[in-house]
């Protein structure tokens, strides 16, 4: 275990003056966290990572925002506040957003759940950093290493606000590649860890995370509220959970007493990891696994002429470049065929997508349209989004998408 003492980075972050386009001025007025290079017309030379970008605007050049600068990423400032008002940056600043974060999930975590995201980046003013609580685990995860100058002021902050007792450092693939930094992916930096594995309570259903090996942070909070709503829909039904992971969706439909609950994912593990998910609920249903190419196995249940009540389609993000999105639209238009193939009469079909490429518009009119080429009745009973934890702050931190199809004949 590392003392946060030693989580301190050699470099002291400068202030730099910034000058910004027309266009890249009028974005950061309006909020948006992101400022391009093509968008600045004027910066110190020695810029490095992590020193502080201090905009000012053309008309009264006067101060507009501050970021956080980024010499390793197309987006080379990275907005931490925009009010235009003088503001000084220190642990006073983090805390209060931070707070203000925290405030913001209060209502979740009046529920039975024991889980939530404190910091959802860019939406909460903290861009390219994610912080997820698991019962008193707090998992933390860095995206870039324009933090490192601020980490230990950061981490104290959110240990004093979410009361947690250990934190878990994780990093992108980028930063573990790095060697301007000690940390270490799946590191404890604070506390002691019992169980890589932490149990946790998601509206009255248990469930664990690998917190230092799982995806992320460990698990996927954004759907809490549609596994909820799954789960509730789910009595006395089968439910074939697609691209089930950890079995979000399965436990919550075993949980809530379903008849028979299969999960189908392309990975053994995630699948031996929904099954223990299981086993921490009492159940009477049936759980089945199915390990494989989740479009071929469809493919294969269909020819079976396999129907369920409920069929949960949540697959991974299909466009992860601007150059994959037609072929993400395709793809999401063939999971409503197969999906609808396999609903049963009067049941239920829920389609979701995390591309944020992929617009919400653009994702419901590719259900639509592959839903009314089947000439089954159905009616679109709601469409959702991210859950409380996730609050959007600007268009593109709108990625999650879910539509629920009641199935008429």
């Amino acid at each position: 275990m590392l003392d946060l003492n030693t989580i301190v980075s050699n470099k002291n972050p400068k202030r730099l003056a910034v000058k910004l386009t027309a266009k890249g001025e009028n974005y950061v007025q309006q909020g948006h966290p992101w400022v391009f290079s093509d968008s600045i017309v004027k910066i110190n030379n020695n810029a490095q990572t992590g020193d502080l970008a201090i905009i000012f605007g053309k008309r009264k050049n006067g101060m507009i925002g501050i970021g956080l600068y980024d010499a390793h990423s197309p987006i080379r400032i990275k907005m931490i506040y925009s009010d235009g008002k003088p503001v000084q940056i220190d642990t006073t600043f983090f805390l209060r957003k931070i707070e203000q974060a925290y405030q913001k999930r209060v209502p979740l975590l009046k529920t039975k759940t024991t889980s939530y995201r404190l910091i959802f980046g860019e939406n909460d003013g903290f861009p390219s950093l994610i912080a997820d609580v698991y019962d008193s685990v707090l998992v933390v995860k860095l995206y870039s290493e324009i933090w490192l100058p601020y980490l230990k002021t950061i981490l104290e902050s959110l240990i004093e606000t979410s009361g947690c007792k250990t934190v878990v450092m994780r990093l992108s693939r980028g930063l573990q590649q790095s060697d301007s930094h000690e940390l270490k992916d799946g590191e404890v930096v604070y506390g002691t860890l019992e169980n890589d594995v932490v149990e946790f309570v998601e509206h009255g259903v248990n469930f664990s995370a690998n917190v230092i090996k799982g995806h992320k942070t460990g698990y996927f909070l954004d759907h809490r509220d549609n596994r909820r709503q799954v789960g509730l829909l789910s009595k006395n039904k089968t439910v074939l959970d697609v691209f089930s992971y950890a079995g979000g969706f399965s436990v919550h439909a075993l949980a809530n007493n379903a008849k028979a609950v299969t999960s189908l994912d392309i990975s053994a593990q995630a699948l031996d990891i929904a099954i223990q998910n299981g086993k921490l609920n009492s159940y009477s249903g049936q759980h089945f696994t199915l390990a494989g190419d989740a479009f071929k196995i469809l493919e294969q249940l269909i020819s079976e002429k396999k129907r369920f009540d409920v069929v949960v389609i949540d697959p991974p993000s299909f466009a992860k470049q601007q150059s994959e999105i037609q072929l993400a639209k395709k793809k999401y238009a063939q999971l409503a065929r197969l999906g609808e193939q396999l609903t049963a009469r009067e049941g239920l079909l829920v389609l979701a997508s995390c591309s944020s490429r992929v617009s919400a518009v653009a994702f419901y009119d590719i259900n639509d349209h592959a839903l009314k080429a089947t000439k089954r009745s159905f009616s679109l009973e709601q469409k959702t989004q991210h859950d409380i934890d996730h609050p959007i702050g600007f268009p593109e931190g709108a990625y999650l998408k879910c539509a629920y199809y009641r199935f008429l004949d």
